[in-house]
């Protein structure tokens, strides 16, 4: 309220109510005023703790023990303290020791031994050897690089003319097929260096500097269009792997920013997007990579056509379209639920007391101490379904009444009212992995799926065309699958690059297919010639 004090009235009742409208409106301003500098206040504790805080979501609650100051060394732990279990009659018990190096490694043996001349005792007898102390250290031998040289003999009939009278006959072998012909890089160089790129997170300008140290002159534009080569070589076991992933019956999507320079129509700056479908079910996990221009949801609505099974996804909007789709149950991921929680509990800095959001946490905690029981178990996917049902339905519905309450006593622009409302909002998808057991509580799997991607762009920072980032797309979508099957994705490469220019059927593409190739093929070191 303005006032002028030429205008004021003379009589004090008049005077008394302008001091109270004056008082009122003096509350309401400082209520709003504590209102938003206490979101504020917040707001800037979380971006503090998203800086310079512990980036885990493990739930740690205010009473309990806090994480190490950043500068705070632990206490030193001897590289001997780790035990394994020795079983005797009667009971177990740990054995102290370091592990023992793998059996499998070649051994090179240095024998230590005294001089000839202190074998002989002071009384003048020979000493007799009576047994050996043996200690082992791991050795590493760098990368040896070697030359194969492919040598076609030619024959000719020394006696006779060609049939033309054109001079003899000559027969030579025909050129060995390669995965990308008439090149010097062979599928062992080539599986390395797509090795350093997209498992290492290695650019192609840092391994040429280190082929240089080995002795060898190999640029990064030679690396990347062999990349975009083998890429396009790949092509019919990425067709393969997409007919594998929308044969299951439950998939994970997850997205991730990725940056192209050269894009037609689009500026360099511009945000493009790295999509990730994996298949769900343990039978066969495929992880299929995509590049697009756009996050729209249309990218996952023509990849699924006619998918009919269960899509688990984050809460972005763009996957709304799913909860219309018929023939498909779109649930949704409680880490992302959690996170939500867990950020209040950042915002609130290190003296924080325990509130609604350790309570919330709580619940949270409770349902994947249930999941984490069975996975220890190895529930079968009925009696996953049953725990679900008996166990956790019961603490879902305690939590879906403690938000309702919840949010009529908590400003909605605060964390706490966020995080509270995006799980009632979500709550129909949230609850939805309790309906089958073959389901998971979160979207981990995809999210984890996408975290090798995030780590290498942190390295190699953008794909310089779309091309380019396509051709990332499939090999990373090769590499991730055949990790996920437990393959060492390295020899799997040199594998499939050794093969691939001899597949000439369906069956032998499929061949190829990481769950249908052995370790004893991987284990060979030129598998062409291995038979």
């Amino acid at each position: 309220m303005n006032t002028d004090v030429a205008t004021l009235p003379d009589t004090p009742d008049s005077l008394k109510e302008i001091v109270i409208a004056q008082q009122g409106e003096i509350v309401e301003l400082r209520t709003r005023y504590d209102k938003e500098t206490g979101i504020l206040r917040e707001q800037i504790q979380l971006l503090r703790a998203q800086l310079f805080g512990r980036k885990s979501e493990k739930f740690i609650p205010a009473d309990g023990p806090q994480p190490l100051p950043l500068f705070d060394m632990p206490e030193p732990v001897d590289e001997e303290e780790e035990a394994e279990e020795v079983h005797i009659s009667g009971h177990t018990r740990k054995k102290r020791g370091r592990k023992p190096l793998p059996e499998e490694l070649p051994r090179v043996e240095e024998v230590h031994d005294i001089d000839d001349a202190d074998k002989v005792c002071a009384c003048g007898c020979e000493l007799k050897r009576i047994g050996e102390e043996v200690s082992e250290q791991l050795d590493i031998i760098p990368a040896t690089i070697q030359v194969i040289r492919h040598i076609r003999p030619k024959y000719a009939c020394p006696s006779c003319e060609g049939v033309k009278g054109d001079g003899p006959t000559v027969k030579i072998a025909p050129v060995h097929p390669q995965i990308i012909p008439k090149s010097i890089v062979s599928p062992g160089l080539l599986a390395h260096i797509l090795t350093g790129k997209f498992i290492d997170h290695t650019p192609f300008y840092r391994q040429e500097k280190q082929l240089l140290r080995l002795g060898v002159d190999v640029s990064r534009t030679s690396m990347c269009r062999w990349a975009m080569q083998a890429a396009s070589a790949c092509q019919p076991l990425l067709n393969l792997l997409e007919d594998e992933l929308l044969a299951a019956s439950f998939i994970n999507i997850d997205e991730t920013t990725v940056q192209v320079l050269k894009e037609a129509g689009r500026d360099p700056t511009s945000k493009s997007y790295m999509w990730l479908f994996r298949r769900g079910d343990p039978v066969k996990s495929v992880l299929l990579y995509q590049y697009h221009p756009t996050r729209a949801g249309d990218v996952a609505n023509t990849f699924l056509g006619n998918f009919q099974g269960t899509v688990q996804t984050d809460g972005y909007s763009g996957y709304n379209f799913l909860d219309q789709r018929e023939g498909v149950r779109h649930i949704g991921c409680w880490a992302h639920a959690r996170r939500k929680f867990t950020d209040v509990t950042k915002a609130q800095g290190k003296n924080r007391k325990a509130g609604a959001a350790d309570k919330a946490l709580s619940y949270i905690k409770k349902l994947y101490k249930l999941e984490k029981l069975a996975r220890d178990k190895k529930y079968s996917s009925e009696k996953m379904y049953r725990m679900r049902q008996d166990e956790a339905r019961p603490i879902l519905d305690d939590f879906e009444k403690w938000l309702a309450k919840k949010k009529l006593q908590t400003p909605p622009k605060g964390l706490l009212g966020k995080a509270i409302t995006y799980t009632m909002n979500h709550w129909h998808r949230l609850i939805g992995y309790i309906e089958d057991g073959q389901l998971t509580i979160d979207n981990n799997m995809a999210e984890n799926g996408i975290r090798p991607f995030v780590i290498g762009r942190k390295n190699w920072l953008f794909s310089g065309t779309q091309e380019g980032a396509e051709a990332s797309a499939l090999l990373y979508s090769l590499i991730e699958t055949a990790k996920a099957n437990k393959l060492e994705p390295y020899a799997y490469l040199r594998y499939i690059f050794e093969q691939l220019p001899l597949a000439a059927s369906l069956e032998e593409y499929e061949a190829l297919l990481p769950w249908n190739v052995t370790a004893e093929q991987l284990a060979c070191p030129r598998a062409v010639t291995c038979g």
